[in-house]
This record gives C-alpha cells, sequence and structure tokens, in this order.
C-alpha cells in the first residue's frame, strides 16, 4: 500500500500557526502531498513521524555525501560540545580544516570560514570587485548562488522575461531585492562558448568575475561542454577578472580535489558548502593568495559572529578525512552506484511508457521527462531545459516514488551517499517498478 502521511499533515497544520507558511526555507513547501516531518536516519535510510522508511537520495539537499547520522561525525560533535559551542575566538581545529583543504583542492592556498554558502557568495563577489576595482559580475542563467539579492539575479528567468538569446535578462524572482543590484550582473547562456566569448567582448574592461556550477545541479544536472570551462579560464586570465567557482553542491562529491580536479581546471575562488559539514551550517571560502590579498590587507570586510563555530569544525574535519579515507579512486565507487540506478530507472521508464531520460555524471543526476513531442538528446542549457522537461509530470511520477520509500529532490535532482550499497540500488530499483506502474496508470497529460 502506498504510503500515508497523517501525522505529517498534523504537525504542518501545526506549524502554520507559529513558522511563517509553516516551513523554515521556501523550497521546502514545494513536497507533495505536504512537507514531511522526519524523526532519524541513518546512513542511506530515513523514517519519517509516520513510520514510513525511505531509501534517500535527496540527502539534505546533496549536503548529507556521507549518508545520515554518521557516527564518526556524531562522535566529534558531542566531543567538542563537551568542551565549549562558541567561543568567538580562534581554536586549532580551524588551522586543521584549512590545512585539510589546501592539501586537497590546488587553489586553496588560503581559506575563510562562514555558516552558508550564500554569505560566502557574497564574500567572493565582494573580494572580486574589490580585487579588480570593477563593479560586473558574469553568471550564467539557471545557475544557483545563494538567495541573497545578488545569488538569484538571472537564475530562473521566467519564458515571458527571458530576453533574446543574445541578451538573457537580470530578473529576479523575489520581492524587495534592491533594483539597482539587478545593474551589477552580465547573464550569458550556459554552454554556449561562442556565445560566452561575446558577452564578455561585450563588457570587456568592466567585468570582475565570472561565477558558475562547474556542473549546473540547480537546474537539470548539466556537465560543461568540452572547452568551457577552459575558455572561461582564458578569458579571465586575459581580462584579469576572477574565476569563481560555486562547489556548494559539486564539493568534495566528485573527489577530494572537488570538481575543479574533476574536470581539470584551477579557479581563483571556490565556494564550499553543503559537504563540507556534512548537514551542519558550515561553509568556506577558497581561494589563492593573489585573490584573498584584499582580506589580508583589511580592505575587504569579511566577518561573522559564528565563523568558524568550534561544533562545526570538528564535523567538517571529520568529513574531508572521510574523503581523504576514500582514496585516490574515489568517486569510483559512487559514480557506478549512481549509473546503475540511472540505468535502471531508465528501463523502468521503457517499460511503463515514461519519456525519463536521466542524465548527469552519475555522482549526482537529473530525471528529466519530455514533454509531449520535446525532441530528444542531451539538455544543454536553461532555456532548453524549461522547453523540454515536463515538470507537473515528474512532480506526479516524484510523488509517486515517495509514496513507496524512494525519495529524490523535489525539482528532480538525485544524490548519490559513500554509504549507498548496490542492495540499496536494488531495493530502490524494486519500490520505483511499483511507483512506475502507478504513475502510468494514473497519469493524465493536461489539455
Amino acid at each position: 500500500m502506498p504510503y500515508t502521511f497523517t501525522r505529517s499533515e498534523e504537525l504542518f497544520r501545526r506549524a502554520q500557526l507559529s513558522i511563517a507558511s509553516g516551513v523554515n526555507s521556501g523550497i521546502r513547501k514545494m513536497e507533495a502531498p505536504v512537507p514531511l516531518y522526519f524523526t532519524r536516519g541513518s546512513g542511506p535510510n530515513l523514517w519519517d513521524v509516520d513510520g514510513n522508511h525511505y531509501l534517500d537520495f535527496q540527502l539534505g539537499q546533496g549536503a548529507l555525501l556521507y549518508g545520515h547520522a554518521p557516527a564518526g561525525m556524531a562522535d566529534a560533535i558531542a566531543a567538542q560540545a563537551r568542551l565549549g559551542t562558541h567561543w568567538a575566538a580562534q581554536s586549532e581545529l580551524e588551522i586543521e580544516v584549512s590545512e585539510r583543504l589546501q592539501k586537497m583542492i590546488p587553489s586553496a592556498e588560503l581559506v575563510r570560514f562562514n555558516n552558508s554558502a550564500t554569505e560566502v557568495v557574497t564574500a567572493a563577489f565582494r573580494l572580486a570587485r574589490a580585487h579588480t576595482g570593477r563593479k560586473l559580475i558574469l553568471r550564467f542563467e539557471g545557475h544557483y548562488h545563494g538567495w541573497a539579492d545578488e545569488g538569484l539575479v538571472g537564475f530562473a528567468n521566467p519564458v515571458d522575461k527571458w530576453g533574446d538569446d543574445e541578451n538573457p535578462a537580470r530578473t529576479h524572482p523575489s520581492k524587495g531585492v534592491i533594483p539597482e543590484v539587478l545593474e551589477q550582473f552580465v547573464v550569458a547562456r550556459w554552454n554556449d562558448v561562442a556565445h560566452l566569448r561575446r558577452r564578455v567582448d561585450q563588457f570587456r574592461g568592466q567585468i570582475a568575475a565570472i561565477v558558475f556550477e562547474p556542473v549546473l545541479c540547480n537546474t537539470c544536472c548539466l556537465e560543461p561542454v568540452e572547452g568551457l570551462l577552459a575558455a572561461i579560464r582564458e578569458l579571465c586570465d586575459r581580462d584579469g577578472m576572477l574565476m569563481i567557482s560555486d562547489e556548494t553542491i559539486t564539493g568534495f562529491r566528485f573527489g577530494a580535489a572537488c570538481a575543479q580536479g574533476y574536470y581539470g581546471y584551477k579557479a581563483d575562488l571556490t565556494i564550499l558548502g553543503k559537504a563540507i559539514g556534512g548537514g551542519t551550517p558550515f561553509a568556506a571560502l577558497a581561494g589563492t593568495k593573489a585573490a584573498m590579498a584584499k582580506i589580508l590587507s583589511g580592505e575587504v570586510v569579511h566577518a561573522g559572529t559564528l565563523n568558524a563555530n568550534p561544533l562545526c569544525l570538528a564535523a567538517s574535519k571529520w568529513c574531508l578525512d572521510e574523503v581523504l579515507a576514500q582514496g585516490a579512486d574515489f568517486p569510483a565507487s559512487t559514480r557506478t552506484l549512481g549509473r546503475q540506478l540511472m540505468t535502471g530507472l531508465t528501463e523502468l521508464a521503457r517499460e511503463h511508457g515514461v519519456p525519463m531520460r536521466p542524465q548527469g555524471p552519475g555522482l549526482i543526476f537529473h530525471a528529466v521527462i519530455l514533454k509531449p513531442g520535446a525532441a530528444e538528446g542531451p539538455i544543454r542549457d536553461y532555456r532548453d531545459y524549461v522547453r523540454r522537461h515536463d515538470a507537473p509530470r515528474w512532480a506526479h511520477l516524484r510523488r509517486c516514488l515517495l509514496e513507496e520509500g524512494v525519495r529524490a529532490i523535489e525539482r528532480g535532482l538525485w544524490s548519490i551517499s559513500t554509504t549507498h550499497t548496490a542492495a540499496d540500488i536494488t531495493e530502490a530499483l524494486r519500490r520505483a517498478k511499483v511507483a512506475f506502474a502507478r504513475h502510468a496508470a494514473s497519469w493524465k497529460t493536461p489539455v
């Protein structure tokens, strides 16, 4: 029988009496049929307040690379809690974590810590502008860089406000944003090297930095086309811009050197979040000595009462050691499991007549479902995704999967943890088979 969520529904009704909209992050309200409430997790397993068990591929929006409640991390946090939770001062832990980052990521010559990647993005943009004396940041459609005023410019332009292909619009999805913020950005389309070159040349000498997700995980799961990352590096070197790699999602999931090691490039500034803290509120700005110079001189303010919090540092130290312990072959195992899951989902989709085309490197991937009449082939950019992906149909299938105990991110992203096993993939596909059959029987294409 499909899962029911009676207790979660009761709690959500109660939450709306004291919490604005009943949730503490807007995206959580997307979950259907109701935002779920959980009691515990272990490895790839998760249990909600109704006693339902899930094989989890949402993994805290990708933060839980090491699975739920790893014992070693819990012990590290508990040990630190007994010594102190916050000093607003220094501890040896912050040196130990920063030294690990230097060892793992070639471009991480110096590090600063924050509590969220959104904060780190703000710091990176401020640093880039101070470094160059220029105001513009070039970013790509569909890329997410935190929820602050600057992070969402051009993220998900509405179709009727896209602008033309050559000049993507600078819109913001939130009210209350300072209007002048929009004027500080140039928006380009992802995975079009020639277009990127034209955009940079159009604003040559005015751009402080190019910021990007090395794999566009916040809109589908779009790997960079051949030559794109090299072109970004070349243009930044040519024009004195900083290359800012937002590895909030890809960081450490793609190996000890992150996506930079996986794809072979060196950024000037790197944004690290999610997996660096294993589910604790922890993030880092890493960069070359040259790019971090204005922080060293004191010309750029970077502050925060809870920066380098010892509880989060204890968790991060354990997380980074866990990545290092995986060895030089990491992330081969998670990539293999992810590809097995992608293959199995594709076979189920074919069996039940569902036009699903999972895409991504396997370590993380997106469950693309094609709209009726949409062209086949890999999706390459934000506009292509909006035109071809059937979001309502995915939402229906996602709910069917959830009700059979397979949990993926609402927008279609699946993540693999180091605790998933081949048996977990087999069980997830067994459950998914039931979900696909129910979806195929009940889905009706809107007229």
